[in-house]
């Protein structure tokens, strides 16, 4: 028997159970033409993008969306700049505290409900969570009535404490689920050498809290910039964030498709440089347990 698979492997064949090379190319085959359709029909959209851009008035229509410009221009371009650059500015001033913010007081937040448990701790946490399933247009003009009631000036500030509010149970949620894998000896060990809750946090949990912090910051950035509901109701032209610039870009009767393209793709630099310059730490974040359950 022995000798009769060891006859039939040497002249060409393959043993029992063994991969067969001429199956595993085609398959290998397979699922790169199978990556590379994805590919295509994702940069589909940023090909349109990108060449309509730097067309003129007049070449810049729908029927030509898929060919290259007949000549390339920057009018675009520069008008979009114009356009785009004084919100750009005010889109930076609130993503970046109200991500750092909202961050901060979910791991907190987090820290504290799973570590330092207390008597209905897990309502508090429910009630938390219940926060992510609210729709926002259910909310918007309680909002509204509420934001005015409180004297919050429109546009940035506005926008700012909303976004913080509004993104706590995301990141207390992302936050609980990474710390609860932090071994509890750490925080017996700190509480033994005399360390209160707050010494502990600083001392012991912030340290390690980096791969948390890193998917937190990038979510809370992407979904500050991207926000237009809320900037459509707390902020105008004047005050608003690069979304209502946009959209009164690509406003009115007549559009400018070159400048309104262009417009897209600078206002979506940001959260792609993002994603090029942190996704791996990003991905590393997921991987510890940040969003385990």
């Amino acid at each position: 028997m022995a000798t009769s698979i060891l006859d039939r492997t040497s002249s060409g064949g393959t043993a029992a159970g063994a991969p067969n090379p001429t199956k595993r190319r085609i398959n290998r085959t397979l699922k790169y033409a199978l990556l590379l359709l994805f590919v295509i029909m994702i940069l589909i959209p940023a090909y349109v993008l990108f060449i309509t851009s730097f067309k003129g008035t007049s070449d810049a229509d729908p029927s030509r969306a898929w060919l290259l410009p007949e000549t390339w221009e920057t009018a675009g371009w520069v008008k979009a700049w114009e356009t785009l650059a004084p919100a750009l500015g005010r889109t930076f001033l609130l993503v970046i505290p109200s991500a750092i913010i909202s961050a901060t007081l979910g791991s907190i937040n987090g820290y504290v409900l799973s570590k330092w448990r207390f008597p209905g701790a897990n309502v508090v946490f429910t009630l938390i969570l219940f926060g992510m399933f609210i729709p926002y247009q259910a909310v918007m003009i309680p909002l509204t009535q509420l934001m005015s009631n409180l004297g919050v000036p429109q546009g940035i500030p506005s926008l700012m404490l909303l976004h913080i509010v509004y993104g706590l149970p995301i990141c207390t949620l992302i936050f609980r689920n990474y710390y609860e894998s932090v071994p509890s000896e750490l925080i017996e060990a700190a509480r033994m050498d005399g360390a209160g809750i707050l010494r502990t946090y600083s001392s012991v949990i912030l340290p390690i809290s980096t791969p948390g912090f890193v998917v937190v910051l990038i979510w809370q950035f992407t979904s500050a910039w991207n926000d237009y509901l809320f900037a459509a109701f707390f902020s105008s032209g004047r005050n608003g964030p690069v979304t209502i610039a946009l959209s009164f870009l690509a406003g009115g009767q007549l559009t400018d498709y070159a400048a309104s393209m262009a417009g897209a793709l600078i206002a979506s630099v940001p959260t792609l440089l993002v994603y090029i310059l942190l996704g791996k730490y990003f991905v590393g974040g997921l991987m510890s347990g940040s969003v385990k359950g």
